[in-house]
């Protein structure tokens, strides 16, 4: 009887371990779930960029996994947190993401200061965060930290693509941004990579990234007399009818700028023919990737194409499924960050590349003509030539 007794309660012991073991939480929960909180800005004045990146990730879920949702047998849960546009909001939602949550992976944001406002918590709680499509260089510069790796190309390489559109020997530039971490970044490279071909700044104006009124911003961009006016700008409240009605190209100023969305295109009818750069635009790549995202986005919503970072949103979900292919299902961070350090993935915009010394992901951008086309609304941007992820790699700005 006693041997029955102690055999029973070896059998007892042992059925809890195996379920203890079996219970690993390491890169996932018990049920095998993987877990990734998506911070967009679903409201304010980034609401548009927020809706493409989401819109890209959950398409970009469904691509990398062929519909199933899962990955090297986990599912995979997306939670999807508004940050309001407000960095405080931000961190505050990063946090229940980690905390009550427990998500095994951070993704965004769309803002850059929103982005900085939560990626030091990326490094506190151990946790991968893709950060898209937030371009400050900052984030994988000064500000850097090994677990943030970034699939939005940063304001270094928008600068590199801008600059080789308009600068050269003695070309006065002025600057038009917002007086934020992006603009001010997006401003810096910018000015590096124009003088580095010659061309003298003339003026630098910074105007409230909420402003609704830019005429006092323009009007000292006008007193500077360039024979360019660069504008880095991000959100629904855009400089473009302002600097229309002011007449800046009637004095001899002439406008660049990186293309930006659709619904932003809609404001630039005075720009015809200007030339500049875009991150990207549906009919530019061309591989089978891109052709998925269009065709599912256009069927599924009501004809709308992908737009500017619809993509982005697309390429750090396949990101994420790759690196856990790579790892067997494994989201321990890092795990994760000796994968992911020089792994290169296929996106819509073609193979990118986390470098291993910052972890930017290098990409085409392209480079491009605004011109008018019948039956639409908007100022297409035409292409130029695509500039090749070496072409438009950034300088190393984290001090590696």
């Amino acid at each position: 009887m006693l041997k029955r007794t102690m055999g029973i309660l070896f059998a007892l012991l042992l059925v809890g371990f195996l379920a203890a073991c079996g219970d690993d939480t390491s890169g996932g929960d018990s049920e095998g779930t993987i877990k990734i909180g998506v911070l967009a800005s679903e409201t304010g004045a980034l609401e548009s960029y927020g809706k493409q990146t989401v819109r890209g990730f959950e398409l970009g879920i469904e691509y990398a996994t062929d519909g199933t949702n899962e990955v090297a047998g986990k599912k995979i849960e997306v939670i999807i947190e508004d940050t309001e546009t407000d960095p405080e909001v931000a961190r505050q939602k990063a946090l229940k993401l980690l905390e009550d949550d427990d998500v095994d992976f951070l993704v965004g944001s769309s803002s850059s200061g929103d982005t900085l406002a939560v990626t030091p918590l990326a490094e506190e709680y151990e946790t991968i965060m893709i950060v898209e499509p937030a371009a400050a260089d900052s984030i994988t510069g000064s500000e850097y930290n090994d677990y943030i790796f970034r699939t939005a190309r940063n304001s270094s390489q928008d600068a590199v693509a801008a600059a080789a559109a308009i600068a050269g020997e003695g070309v006065k530039i002025a600057t038009l941004a917002p007086d934020y971490s992006f603009g001010h970044d997006g401003v810096s490279a910018f000015v590096a990579a124009a003088e580095e071909l010659g061309a003298e700044i003339v003026h630098q104006e910074f105007a409230d990234q909420a402003a609704t009124d830019f005429t006092a911003n323009i009007q000292k961009i006008i007193e500077a007399e360039p024979e360019y006016l660069f504008v880095v700008w991000a959100g629904a409240n855009s400089p473009w009818n302002q600097i229309a009605d002011m007449n800046l190209q009637d004095r001899g100023i002439k406008i660049s700028t990186g293309a930006p969305d659709i619904p932003a295109l809609a404001t630039m009818n005075a720009l015809v023919g200007m030339e500049g750069f875009t991150v990207y635009y549906h009919t530019f790549p061309d591989n089978e990737i891109n052709d998925w995202l269009v065709k599912e986005h256009t069927e599924r919503f009501d004809g709308e194409v992908p737009d500017l970072f619809t993509p982005g949103g697309m390429s750090a979900a396949i990101a994420i499924v790759e690196a856990l292919k790579n790892t067997d299902g494994d989201a321990e961070a890092a795990k994760l960050i000796e994968t992911m350090e020089g792994m290169s993935f296929d996106t819509p915009k073609g193979t990118m590349t986390f470098r291993p010394e910052d972890h930017q992901a290098l990409q085409e951008l392209y480079a491009i003509t605004l011109e008018e086309q019948e039956g639409v609304e908007y100022p297409v941007p035409v292409l130029n030539r695509v500039l090749t992820p070496e072409e438009t790699a950034p300088p190393i700005m984290n001090g590696e």
